[in-house]
Order: structure tokens, then sequence, then C-alpha cells
């Protein structure tokens, strides 16, 4: 449960505009989907992936780091990392098993047999989607795990995009179709405050001292 009198006490400091700023930003948030990327080697391509989370109101990124262990680039994820949930998996299938746990159908997106184009897929069901490395694709595990495929159609000569490409027209095409549908996406109201909450420490510089603060007259 968020504490609503720290919330109101930070939310205190911040300005109209910025408060304002987050509760509209929150009505466009979504854990209908999420985006898992797999062992991606190129460090930008995980930053710009978190950023079309955050443009296209995708609140959560896992990060499946079997392989590769690296940080966010900040200067190419232009602050989204302060915005959206990174949830961090050391293997493939501690990942799959946490989002399974979690509802979410495990949609590979990549070219197979039985795949889905972008304007045939049920956006109403509860989606985790798996981006893989820029050379190999998704592993066969993800594959073998995957309830269904989707790709993105394509008429020209190359067969291949970009993950962060790839990632930012699945994300503009499958929230666009969801924020038009009956289903029931956005964030539930403790999900809300959640963010509030969280998005306004972000917010606030020397977080520490001020929260050692709002404790000491609390206590008074």
């Amino acid at each position: 449960m968020v504490d609503l009198d720290y919330l109101a006490f930070l939310e205190n400091i911040l300005t109209d505009n910025r408060k304002e700023k987050f509760l509209k930003v929150l009505q466009n948030r979504t854990h209908h989907f999420t985006v898992a990327i797999e062992d991606v080697f190129q460090l930008h391509n995980t930053s710009a992936v978190m950023r079309s989370c955050e443009v296209f109101g995708v609140q959560e990124l896992n990060v499946i780091e079997q392989k590769f262990g690296k940080s966010i680039d900040k200067e190419i994820a232009m602050g989204a990392q302060k915005w959206v949930d990174i949830k961090k998996h050391e293997t493939v299938s501690e990942c799959i098993a946490s989002l399974k746990a979690k509802g979410y159908q495990i949609i590979a997106t990549t070219p197979h047999e039985n795949d889905c184009l972008m304007e045939d897929f049920d956006v109403s069901k509860p989606s985790a989607l798996f981006f893989g490395t820029e050379r190999d694709g998704l592993s066969e595990e993800v594959l073998e795990q995957a309830d269904g495929f989707l790709k993105i159609p394509m008429v020209g000569f190359t067969e291949s995009l970009n993950i962060s490409v790839s990632a930012a027209i699945i994300l503009q095409n499958l929230t666009e179709r969801l924020r038009k549908s009956e289903v029931d996406w956005q964030l539930s109201e403790e999900e809300i405050l959640d963010k509030r909450l969280a998005w306004a420490k972000n917010s606030i510089k020397d977080i520490k001292r001020i929260e050692a603060r709002y404790y000491a007259e609390k206590t008074l």
C-alpha cells in the first residue's frame, strides 16, 4: 500500500505542471502488454527499446541478461529509465515463468510458419512480446515455449529489421489498437498511486535527504 501522506509530502515539492503531467501520462500507461528482450548485444538497442516502451505507454520492460550483462545507456534512453519499470532476469526460463505466472501469453516476434500479422493479432489477451538478438534472433527456448508468433509485414528485399525499429513499429500498432478497444487496459488506482510515488521520488534531487526529513517530522 502506498503511504498517501508521504506521497502528498513529495508531490507538494513538485510543480503543478509536473503533477498534472504525471496524471495525464498515467492515463495512457498499461500492463496489458509487456516487452522482453533477450541478450541484446548492442547496448543502444536495449536503451532504444526502453524508450519505445515509454513513448507508447508500456510500463514494464523485461531484460534477459543470460550472456551480456550491461547497464542502460542513459543518453540513448533520454530519461526513459525514470518512467519505465525494468525487470532483469538471468535466464530465459526465469523470465518466461515469471511472465506466465502473471497471466501473460508469450509472443515471439519472428517470422514463423504459424505466425500472425500485426493487424490480425488479438490485442484482448495480456501478452509478453519477446524480441531477440541482432545477430541470431530469439533463442530456441523462447520459440519452443511461445504461445504465438507475430511478424511485421514487409514487401522489400530486406527480410529483417533492427530490433529497436521492430519494437517501435509493433508497439505503436498494438497499443493504438488496444486503446481503441473495449479491453480494460489501464492501470489500477493502486498502480497509479505506486507510479506517482516512484515518479515523484525520481523527480526530486537529494531524495534521501528529503525522505529522512519526512520521517523525522513524522516522529515528532
